[in-house]
């Protein structure tokens, strides 16, 4: 029995939808959900911005345990180094090479001429060879294609070590025998098709894309895109319903896991049409621990420094041999006192010993309205190099209307990619820790504050990590 692969393309229909907003949380619980249906491929966003996207591939691709990370790059020979070294030492890794194959595309998007086209990609191609073996063509508007050129631009495309090919209905004009009919045309026209994976991304424009998708397997298409929340592509839910109930009549199965798919598909669609603030610091979903912890981090008195390194790194920092230093000799303090440091000490360790810097903004006073029948309101009051700043906010609640008040002073917003809170002692007057992690420029900034007030304990912990951003960036 033929496998049928399936792709999910859920990331990518949502960045191009403008009523869903994904905040960097989102997409590491939105990638979670979907590897739990065991789909073969999931398919991500690009680099645009170099730093914060590669955080992002890395973070995400980190998280699978089913599903090949597939990442698109741009028709530009830089673009491929930058995904390349991005995904460099990453397991699971597929590059997808995206490339306009209609007259209308090739000469409107990009400028250029079929035999042009046809070369570039064929470079492209082969630098992505460089980086890993699973390397996608994708032939975007392909049903609109001139057949003779798409058939010879398929073929150049094996041969530069294409691993997949896609042919895309973007059109959505197709009726599924024409569509069974034009995949039987490729075949023989391109029989090198035979050796590798064929697949079909099929538009929803006459809600015919599942059967559209059904229709390309039937004539030897061995891998369809799908989405778990679709948005015109044929929903992940009915490709799996239809590959279950007649798959073994047409001689080929599928992996995704059916049993699962309707608690998925829940927290999938509430991940997407959640409805987010768009300036609040707390729209990414902060939860317990940070979404770039890779393994769970266990270090004793006896861990030497590249352990200890590579243990600050799977927690998304990147230190000094300085700041190593410091978090080296505090690991050393506490190790000898318990059994072992977990990723939460690990946090507060680096967030208090590392990147310690002056201090440019300080917290002079703060007032927080709260009450059951009133929106939070936070009043707060800082020194910037000594000038006194006022902000006040409305929030969601009272650490979310203090941060708020604080990016009205400072003028910034920035991702919050960690936020915990714990007591560090007991009794009726506790002290209260809180850990947060700011992302700016693609990279982490911890930042740590203890007091009595817990409200008290968070404005000093996001005063510490924008200091540090502060001063990095100046």
């Amino acid at each position: 029995m033929r496998k049928v692969k399936v792709s999910d393309i859920t990331m990518i229909q949502a960045a191009n939808a403008r009523e869903y907003s994904l905040s960097f949380k989102d997409r590491i619980d939105l990638a979670a959900q979907i590897d739990r249906l065991h789909v073969d491929v999931l398919e991500l966003e690009g680099i645009r911005q170099l730093r914060t996207d590669s955080l992002r591939i890395k973070s995400i691709a980190s998280t699978l345990k089913n599903a090949v990370a597939a990442v698109p790059v741009e028709l530009s020979e830089e673009n491929v180094r930058q995904v390349g070294e991005t995904v460099k030492g990453l397991a699971r890794i597929r590059l997808q090479v995206k490339v306009p194959t209609s007259a209308v595309q090739m000469e409107y998007l990009l400028h250029k001429k079929p035999d042009k086209v046809m070369e570039l990609s064929s470079r492209i191609m082969e630098m992505c060879r460089e980086y890993t073996d699973d390397v996608e063509f994708v032939a975007l508007d392909a049903t609109r294609s001139e057949r003779s050129f798409l058939s010879g631009i398929i073929a150049a495309a094996v041969e530069a070590g294409a691993s997949a090919v896609t042919l895309c209905d973007d059109a959505g004009t197709m009726l599924p025998g024409e569509m069974e009919q034009f995949i039987s045309d490729i075949f023989e026209n391109v029989p090198a098709l035979r050796n590798i994976s064929l697949g079909v991304c099929c538009s929803d424009k006459l809600n015919m894309a599942a059967a559209l998708s059904m229709a390309a397997v039937n004539a030897g298409a061995s891998e369809v895109k799908a989405a778990a929340h679709p948005v015109d592509c044929p929903a992940l839910s009915h490709i799996a319903k239809i590959l279950e109930t007649k798959g073994e009549e047409c001689g080929v199965c599928c992996g995704i896991r059916t049993v699962e798919m309707k608690r998925v598909l829940e927290r999938v669609n509430a991940i997407c049409e959640a409805v987010h603030s768009k300036n609040s610091p707390f729209d990414d979903g902060v939860g317990a621990e940070s979404v770039l912890i890779k393994e769970r981090v266990e270090l004793d008195a006896d861990a030497d420094r590249e352990e200890v390194r590579r243990a600050v790194a799977s927690l998304g920092y990147d230190l000094s041999d300085e700041d190593m230093d410091s978090v080296m000799t505090a690991i050393s303090s506490i190790a000898s006192k318990k059994e072992k440091v977990g990723p939460a000490e690990l946090d507060a360790i680096v967030a208090a010993q590392a990147m310690q810097v002056p201090a440019t903004y300080e917290l002079d006073t703060y007032v927080i309205n709260i009450g059951s029948q009133i929106t939070c309101m936070a009043h707060i009051r800082l020194r910037k190099n000594g000038t006194l700043c006022e902000g006040m906010a409305l929030g969601d609640g009272p650490i979310d209307a203090a941060y708020l008040a604080i990016e009205q002073i400072t003028g910034h917003h920035y991702v919050l990619d960690d936020f915990q809170i714990r007591a560090v002692t007991e009794g009726h007057e506790a002290m209260g820790e809180t850990v947060v992690k700011l992302i700016s420029g693609g990279k982490i900034y911890p930042g740590r504050g203890i007091s009595t007030d817990i409200i008290g304990s968070a404005v000093l912990a996001y005063l510490n990590a924008l200091n540090k951003i502060t001063y990095e960036e100046a």
